[in-house]
Formats: structure tokens, sequence, C-alpha cells
């Protein structure tokens, strides 16, 4: 500064200072690009940050090893409290065993067979519950049992007082009158009633319906509630060595299986009507079915067999009848699965070996996040914690607790950018839905349906506005008299300045419902306009030349402001006429019936005239200076070798002025593919793949914008949306880049002319 100051200007010469200017200007431009280009570096990196923890590996970690008490008789079951500080452990003796996580001490046992004389034959989890367990006991009765961890703050501190309650009572429910063991269980309730279906040691398979009787009972929020309900006993249908049962959620549908892998689907939802759905084999010639359970929301089936293949099946509706299908199978493991242990709140599961092999898989995402093998010994059960970052491994002799760090199994790229068949669903397909109020909800978190609507609104908006904009700056700048182009090309800049949620406010509230009532007429428009301007030019042509004289050269544009406006308005006025006439009233109910086009309010063509609105004032300046910028001795000389201005303009002017031409329709193009508040207030926001000019749909920003704000900071919806923001910086950024190399070959074949 203090240089500047003693730099004496009245001693240097004009061109001196005018030097030091051009330096000091292109000193700024340097030091202002290098910023844009660090800043746009510093948000790419950024993003990267955001974005790489969903695609990194999940990792498991030994915490402690403590021996197994043996004097209960063998494990049947582990589960883990949310905190991760007390476990249960139930043993074939019939006792509940809870024990600190951290040191393995004994903390409370449960003996559940106290005031029942017999043992323990058969055991399963509730897969509505994952804290209700049924025993199947020696003669014929059954045992629901849930335990249950009560919170308190004594002191401000936490304690954790763990519990066993019974949902239908401490006496056992008889199940089979002959009093044979039950060797394989399964339970499920609701609000109404309890079903429970056992397989009995001489293969027969009977049903028991608790309905309930007394208010408040059998409900899942009522931690300690006992209920009174009447029993039902009921045979099912024979099957010759059926070895497991499970019960959909809904008490609708049971699963009854063989070890060779042939499950009979029987539909149970009413008692007096018992009847097989079908019979399907989920196991290829030769193998063993050695696991069969639920995924979390009991509507997949997980089936594991000997050969260490696991695969998922569910239920697909056709002609209304559901029908067990195939969905992906996940075939890592190198030996038999022994145990498959799904995660409580996600879609995600892991399973061991018979080899210590302990592999975690996401079934929505298809993707294998650990795969690691334990060899010091066998594994025969897992427990997985609710948040499925705890993890228990037992057997006879000790029990072995391991920390997982396994943040964002959900996502993977078959879950971004292919056909994911989910849950209920009839056939793969890409969806985006990122939230329900259901736990057992799948994520579906597919980008194609907002890459589809991000192009799709950018390619109308791009219709509306090229034509317009490329059209109105090849008049403005080689045909409009200078004054009109001064008062024009001015007006027009301007309109860039309006506030794009401004255009979003008026598209969405009055342009959509204005298209809704008077499509007809808009459409007509397309017709009435071209028509009624021919007509116009020629009966201006057959005016007398004297006449025509009086408008001076470059104002005949001027002469048609009265006449669109006319055209407009005689075809919005036959808009009830036409629609009467050639759609019966009706033309929404024509296109669904006809066509078989929905119609949404907010949809394609709202976006596309108010989108092409905001980028039709970039196309144009940028266009316009280019054409207008051509050299006139290139101009003066076509028009003296004969050519006439038609000529001119479309040989030499434009194809001078392509580079330039050919930016402003790519600037355009970039500010329709990130443009937010229109997209966001003028359309349905309805993640569709659906090319209709007269559906809606959302797009990559317009998504980020209406989720972000809802999304827990750090989680994996949160680190989805911005790969988004990353998906659409690497378009534009690629997009831009072909673009400008376009430009360049552009500005080097016609820079000679």
């Amino acid at each position: 500064m203090q240089l500047l100051n003693q730099l004496n200007f009245s001693r240097l010469s004009r061109s001196q200072i005018r030097t030091f200017k051009d330096k000091l200007m292109a000193f700024n431009m340097a030091v202002g690009g290098i910023g844009v280009i660090i800043a746009i570096v510093l948000i790419f990196f950024y993003l990267v940050y955001i974005v790489y923890p969903l695609f990194k590996s999940a990792d498991i970690s030994k915490i402690n090893q403590f021996p197994v008490n043996a004097q209960y008789g063998q494990t049947l079951h582990l589960a883990i409290e949310e905190q991760n500080k007390i476990a249960v452990q139930y043993t074939s003796e019939g006792y509940a065993l809870f024990f600190d996580t951290q040191t393995g001490k004994q903390i409370k046992q449960v003996s559940l067979l106290a005031n029942h004389k017999a043992e323990v034959t058969s055991f399963k989890i509730s897969q509505l519950v994952n804290d209700t367990v049924i025993l199947g006991l020696s003669n014929g009765r059954a045992l629901i049992v849930k335990h249950y961890f009560s919170i308190s703050y004594p002191d401000d501190k936490m304690h954790i007082e763990p519990k066993i309650i019974y949902p239908v009572g401490e006496q056992s429910i008889l199940v089979d009158n002959k009093k044979q063991p039950l060797v394989d269980v399964a339970y499920q309730q609701d609000d109404e009633q309890a079903t429970i279906i056992a397989i009995t040691k001489d293969s027969r398979i009977l049903m028991a319906l608790l309905q309930k009787e007394s208010s408040g009972l059998l409900e899942e929020d009522d931690e300690e509630s006992t209920a009174e309900f009447t029993q039902t006993i009921i045979a099912l249908p024979q099957i010759q060595d059926a070895s497991s049962v499970l019960i959909e959620p809904q008490q609708r549908i049971a699963y009854i299986a063989k070890k060779s892998g042939e499950v009979t689907v029987v539909d149970i939802s009413e008692a007096d009507n018992i009847n097989v759905i079908e019979k399907v084999n989920l196991l290829k010639d030769n193998q063993i079915l050695t696991s069969f359970t639920f995924l979390t929301g009991g509507i997949s089936i997980l089936v594991g067999n000997n050969e260490g293949e696991i695969a998922q099946w569910f239920p697909v509706k056709k002609d209304n009848i559901p029908y067990l299908t195939f969905i992906r199978s996940f075939n890592q493991q190198q030996s038999s699965i022994i145990d498959i242990e799904t995660e409580q709140r996600r879609k995600g599961f892991i399973s061991v070996t018979n080899e210590g092999q302990i592999s975690i898989f996401n079934s929505t995402a298809k993707r294998e996040v650990l795969n690691t093998i334990i060899p010091e010994t066998p594994i025969q059960h897992i427990a997985l914690s609710p948040r499925a970052d705890f993890l228990i491994t037992a057997n006879d002799k000790e029990i072995t607790t391991w920390h997982i760090e396994n943040e964002h199994p959900e996502v993977s790229w078959a879950i971004l950018w292919e056909q994911i068949w989910y849950e209920s669903y009839s056939e793969p397909e890409y969806t985006w839905q990122s939230s329900s109020a259901d736990n057992d909800f799948e994520p579906k978190y597919s980008f194609m349906p907002l890459a589809f609507g991000t192009l799709k609104a950018a390619f109308y908006a791009m219709l509306f506005a090229i034509p317009l904009a490329l059209m109105g700056a090849i008049y403005t700048a080689y045909f409009m008299a200078p004054k009109m182009r001064a008062v024009v090309k001015p007006t027009i800049e301007i309109m860039e300045a309006l506030p794009t949620v401004i255009l979003g406010f008026l598209a969405g509230l009055w342009l959509a419902p204005f298209l809704e009532k008077n499509l007809v007429g808009v459409f007509s428009l397309l017709i009435v306009m071209p028509i009624g301007i021919l007509l116009f030019s020629f009966a201006w042509q057959a005016l007398p030349k004297k006449i025509r004289a009086q408008v001076p050269d470059g104002w005949h544009a001027a002469l048609l402001i009265p006449v669109i406006f006319f055209l407009g308005w005689l075809a919005l006025s036959l808009s009830p006429q036409l629609e009467s006439l050639f759609f019966n009233g009706n033309i929404q109910l024509w296109l669904k019936t006809s066509l078989g086009l929905d119609f949404d309010q907010r949809n394609a063509l709202v976006v596309g005239i108010a989108m092409g609105v905001a980028v039709i004032p970039t196309i144009f300046s940028i266009a316009e200076d280019a054409i207008f910028s051509v050299p006139k001795h290139l101009t003066f000389g076509s028009l003296a070798l004969g050519a006439t201005p038609w000529q001119t303009l479309i040989r030499v002017v434009i194809l001078t002025a392509s580079p330039g031409i050919f930016s402003a329709v790519m600037i355009g193009m970039g500010r329709a593919v990130g443009e937010t508040m229109i997209v966001l207030m003028a359309t349905g926001n309805t993640p569709v793949m659906d090319f209709s000019i007269f559906q809606g749909m959302r797009t990559l920003s317009a998504n980020i914008a209406v989720e972000v704000p809802e999304a827990e900071v750090a989680s994996t919806h949160y680190r989805i949306l911005f790969l988004a923001a990353l998906v659409l910086f690497l378009f534009t950024f690629i997009f831009n880049t072909a673009a400008e190399i376009v430009r360049h070959r552009l500005r080097k074949k016609y820079s000679s002319l």
C-alpha cells in the first residue's frame, strides 16, 4: 500500500498508467480465479470426506472372553440388552441366566421350569418381538417367556434390572393332548391373539390359537401384563419329516420346512379353513437345510444350507395369491451354516459356519460387509445386540464378546444404480423412499429416479428455452434496430435477477392451476401462434410499399407484440369450446382413457415453462453477445459477394458465433440441472421414472433440499444425500468440461473465417 502511495501517477504517461491498470486487473482476476478453483476443490474434498464412510467395510474386534457356567445345561440362545451391559443365556435345563457382558459375572438366574415336570425339547425366538421366546417341552406343552430389562436412574446413575415375564401366564400351554415331546415350535402374537405351531415327535403338526379375553393384554408396550385367553387346538395338514416351522407376524401364513429344503406354505388365517398354498423346494439337490429363520420384519425368509449358501426368499403376489419367490443368494461361506442372527433395526444379518467363519451381510444392498474366520474355538451360538454393534459368540466351554464397527451396510453400487427387488414388491424396481414410520422399513436409496427426474426437468426446460432464447438472440443481434436492441437486451437480461423462489412460487400457485384449467388452449397455441404470425407476415407483405416503408428496418418485431397478445387471448378463449368439441369436455379424463396417461397438476409442463423462463435470460445474453461480436467485415464481405442476409446469417455469422452459442446452451443446461427452488415448488416431488410431460418428478437438488433438514447428522440417510450432492457436482463438472472441450474445437475450427 505504501508503494502505491509513493507512486506519482502524474509523472507516468497514459500508456504506462494503462499498463499498470491492466497488470493490476490481471492480477486480481488471477487471484479470483485461483480462489474459485480452491473453493471448488475444497467443496469436492468435503463431500468426499462426508461420503467416504458409506463404503467402508465392517470391522470386528475382540473385547473379552470368559468360561460358560455348564451346570445349567447347554446354551440354547443368547440375547443382549440395548446398552450392551447385560446379556441373557437360555439353557437346555430350562434356566435363564443374566450375566455381565464385560466380566461374565452372573447377575441373576431364573428357573423357567421350576413348576413344570418336563424337559426342554425345542426352542424358538419370536420374530415379531425378538426378546420373546417359546420353549417346547417334553410333555406336549409350550412355555412363552420374555426377558425384560427395566432401566432406572437412582442417584443419577443408570441401573438395569433384568426380569423374566410370562406374556400368556406362568403356566405352560397345552399344545398336544397326546403329550408327545415338541421337536420344533413357533410363536407369534398381536393385540388380539397369539398363535403357537408345534411339530411333535411323532410328526404331527398342531396349532394352538390363544384368543384374548381381557383388554390391555398381549400388548407389546405393557411389559409385565399377563393375558387371559381361550385356547383352541387345530391339527394342520400332515407333512412327513417336517423339521422346522415359522409363523409370519400377521399370523396368516405358516412355513413348514423339511431338512431337504422343501417348504410347505400353509394359509392359517381362518381357523376353520386351513389350506396349503404351495410346496416349494428352497435348496438344490443334495443340499441340507441347516438354518431357517425370518429376516427382520417377518417377510423374508433366510435359508442356510450345508454348503455355506444363504438364500433370501419372500412371498410375491400373483393373482392376489402370495407365492414364495427366490430373490437373491449370499454364497461367500466355505462350509455349513450353523446359525443366522438378524439385525433388529436393519435388513442385515450375521452368519457363522462350523469352521468359525463369521460373515455380515445386508440383504437389500446385496452387500457382504465382513467376512472373517475365528479359528480359536468352534462357535455354536451367536447373539447380536439391538444396535448391531456388539456380538457374543458361544460354545460349550466359553463365551466371547466382540465389538462390531458397521455403520452403513445399507449402501452399495447395486442399491444406488441397479433395480432392487424390495420386500412386498412384485418385481425389481428403481425406488427412492428414504424413511417410514415402520421400524421394519426397508430403506430404498436408488439414485435412478432422482437422476432421471433431473434430466427430465432439464430436458423440458431446455426444450422450451433454447428455441425462444436462440431465435431471440439471433434476431436481436442481427436484425433489430440498435435503439430497440438497447431496450430489449437489458430488459431480458434483468429477468435473470428475478429470484427463482418467486418463479417457483408463481409456478406452483398460479401457473399449475392455470395450465390445468386451460390445457387445450395452451397446446392450441403451438398451432395458432405460428400460423397467425405467418398470416400476419403475408398480410404485411401484401400492403403497399408506401405503408411498409413507414416502419424503419429493425423495428418490425414491435408490430408482432399486439398480434402475439391477440393470438394468445384467442387460443385461451377458445379452450373450453375446443375441449368440449374434441375431448368430451375433460381432457384429463380423455388422456387417461384414450392414451393411458395420468395427469398431475404439478407436472413437467409447469416445470418446463417456469424453469425455461429462468434459463432464457442466461442463454439469450451469452448467445446474443456472441452473435453481435462477429466482425462486421465478415458480414459485409458476404453481402458484397452476393449472399442474402439469411445466407450470411446461416453460413457466416452463426458458424463464427457457434462457440459462444454452444457455451450459452451449456451454461443454460448447467443451470437447469442444478435448479432447486422451481422444481421443488412446481412439481409433486414424486420420485417416479415417467417421461410423460403430464407427470411430475423429483430432482437430485430438490431431494437434497427437502430431506437434508430431516436427516440425522452422520446417519446413512444424511451421507446418502451428500453422495447425491457429490454425484450432481461430478455430473456438472464432467458435463461442463466436455462442453468446454467442444467449445474450444468449434472456436479453433471457425476462427479462420
